[in-house]
């Protein structure tokens, strides 16, 4: 309630409560048939004061107390619905924001407190459906879209690692008895910048296709729970790059499509990580927060612009993006240049509920 709102109220309850006790003297003078002695009780002074003051006086004590208690009531009921409203924006679904509060409730706000609950569990089913659509596989001839896609990633890691990662692996080898050779003798120093520059150029080419790998891993989990294939993937990067991984990850049961879709999001962002932040540390934390999951990334790479990235439809990120979308989550993204990034997604924990429409 406003200031303007808090006075235009006083006044009238002043003016209201003045009018109902100048109303019952009125009456009283009227039933009695003396005004006379109505008019000379009024102008008797009270206290140093005429009596009829002393009313009004009393009039304004009563008027600004009535104000003071509209007020808290008003107040009391906007607080309980923003509340809500706060815990609807969060994902948070359970029935304590939205129980009615057990004072100083009118029945607007009971029908309000009614809506949100409506609302909410509008709401619940809306991500309910989706949640459920996201777990249903879509058919292409005899195979799911999903088989369809492993299959080709096992074909590419394959190809790849027996391939090109061997021919960088060579490469390596050769290079590193060119360093041998050049250590022996004396070289000319633009030559020995070359062999720098090449060496660079290699290992930049080792970590992208290290990358790519990650990358190309299995979408699903395979059997393995969310927390035991996200370490497992973990344990498997520090094996084959410089990086600092820091991780804390809570057994958490969920929908296998929510899980599939949590771990191969955490693909994603490592392979991203690994491909374009040069970072040397990477946090991993997944949690559950009230009704919600949490999974978020942190790495102290070089960052980026966000609008620039947006502009650019950066695959990477429009990938997490939809992939956030179809389990009803959130995605919250903190990047700048040279300050590293923060990835955070936020799914709903959605409870089966019964809709009364």
């Amino acid at each position: 309630m406003s200031r303007l709102q808090k006075v235009v109220l006083a006044i009238a309850s002043t003016l209201l409560t003045f009018a109902l006790v100048t109303g019952v003297l009125a009456y009283s003078a009227y039933r009695v048939g003396n005004w006379p002695l109505v008019e000379r009780e009024l102008t008797q002074p009270f206290l140093g004061v005429p009596l009829v003051l002393g009313f009004f006086a009393v009039a304004l004590v009563l008027g600004l107390a009535l104000t003071m208690l509209t007020s808290l009531v008003v107040r009391h009921n906007l607080r309980h619905t923003d509340t809500a409203l706060d815990a609807l924006l969060a994902d948070q679904y359970d029935d304590t924001a939205f129980a009615p509060p057990a004072t100083f409730m009118t029945s607007t706000n009971v029908a309000v407190v009614e809506k949100l609950r409506r609302l909410r569990d509008k709401l619940q089913t809306l991500q309910a459906n989706i949640q459920t659509m996201a777990d249903q596989p879509i058919i292409m001839g005899n195979q799911t879209k999903e088989e369809i896609l492993q299959d080709e990633r096992h074909r590419l890691a394959r190809e790849l690692h027996d391939s090109v990662s061997q021919q960088l692996f060579a490469a390596t080898m050769m290079l590193s008895a060119l360093n041998a050779t050049a250590a022996k003798e004396d070289l000319p120093e633009t030559l020995t910048k070359q062999i720098v520059t090449i060496e660079k150029v290699i290992n930049e080419a080792q970590s992208e296709m290290r990358a790519l790998l990650l990358h190309l891993r299995p979408i699903n989990l395979e059997g393995k729970s969310l927390q035991a294939g996200i370490i497992s993937l973990l344990n498997e990067l520090k094996t084959k790059v410089q990086i600092k991984i820091t991780a804390d990850i809570a057994p958490l049961s969920l929908p296998s499509a929510i899980e599939d879709n949590l771990f191969r999001i955490v693909q994603e962002l490592l392979s991203n990580t690994l491909r374009h932040a040069k970072a040397t540390t990477i946090e991993v934390y997944l949690k559950q927060i009230g009704q919600t999951v949490l999974l978020k990334v942190v790495d102290n790479g070089v960052g980026f612009e966000q609008k620039t990235a947006q502009a650019a439809g950066s695959y990477g990120l429009q990938n997490i993006s939809e992939r956030t979308k179809s389990m009803g989550g959130s995605l919250h993204i903190v990047s700048f240049p040279r300050q590293g990034t923060s990835v955070e997604v936020r799914v709903p924990i959605v409870k089966e509920t019964s809709e009364d429409d």
